[in-house]
């Protein structure tokens, strides 16, 4: 339908020209009521809005001297974090003569994924970057 057309179509009918793609030749366009047409797609992308998850990184920084209480208090954020659906990154810190024991880090690694068990899965495996071994957990399935 010709541009002329279509305007008078719409305007026999009372409705506004509304144009839905422009990208395309020729350009695609809809009779329909302006305000109708701009109130649902506002409601839509609200509706999107609410249903997507936000999921946040978060991170905790350790010592390879930490302590078992410590850890414990550690995990009981990290089980907060994990209950809200982020995803969490350990960063364990290597400082002075500890990167001669590398092995120290991941023990203390798969120890944290031991306690979590299958509350958990593992995005990213345990990786020595430097000074620092990292590993990223989210919520299981």
């Amino acid at each position: 339908m010709s541009l002329a057309d279509a305007l008078k179509t719409a305007e026999d009918k009372n409705l506004d020209l509304i144009e839905v793609s422009s990208n395309v030749n020729p350009p695609i366009v809809k009779i329909n009521d302006w305000g109708k047409y701009n109130y649902q797609k506002i409601k839509q992308l609200k509706k999107n809005r609410k249903n997507s998850k936000n999921t946040e990184l978060k991170q905790i920084r350790l010592g390879l001297k930490i302590g078992d209480h410590d850890l414990q208090i550690k995990i009981n954020k990290v089980i907060k974090f994990i209950e809200n659906n982020h995803k969490v990154k350990f960063i364990i810190i290597y400082k002075g003569r500890e990167q001669a024991h590398k092995e120290m880090g991941f023990k203390l690694a798969e120890k944290i994924i031991e306690i979590f068990g299958d509350k958990i899965a593992i995005d990213q495996k345990p990786i020595l970057a430097g000074r620092q071994l990292s590993f990223v957990i989210r919520k299981g399935n």
